[in-house]
C-alpha cells in the first residue's frame, strides 16, 4: 500500500455549487485525510493525502467534473511531502 499526499487546484464553476460538501463526502467515502477550500481567484484547492488508488479516484471524480452544478475546466496537481499526521479526516476549510 503506497501513501501519497497530493495538493490540486479546480478551476471553472466550482463555487456556490457545493462543490466543497461533495468533494469532503467523495474524500470521506475513499478514507482520505485532507482539506477542501473555496480561492480568492474562484478556484478550489484539494488536498488529499491517503492510500494512491484512493487519491487518483477522487482526482478522477474532480477532473470529470465534481458534483452536478459544477463545471470544471481544468485541475492541476503537485505532489506534496507531508504525512496523515497535518490532518484530522477531511475537512472543508474557510
Amino acid at each position: 500500500m503506497t501513501m501519497i499526499y497530493t495538493a490540486a487546484w479546480v478551476h471553472g464553476q466550482v463555487q456556490g455549487v457545493g462543490f466543497r460538501y461533495a468533494t469532503q463526502h467523495q474524500a470521506k467515502f475513499q478514507g482520505l485525510s485532507g482539506y477542501v477550500r473555496n480561492r480568492d481567484d474562484g478556484s478550489v484547492e484539494v488536498v488529499a493525502y491517503g492510500e494512491s488508488a484512493q487519491v487518483e479516484k477522487l482526482l478522477d471524480w474532480l477532473r470529470q467534473g465534481g458534483p452536478g452544478h459544477a463545471r470544471v475546466d481544468k485541475v492541476l496537481t503537485e505532489p506534496r511531502n507531508g504525512s496523515v499526521g497535518d490532518f484530522n479526516g477531511f475537512t472543508i476549510r474557510y
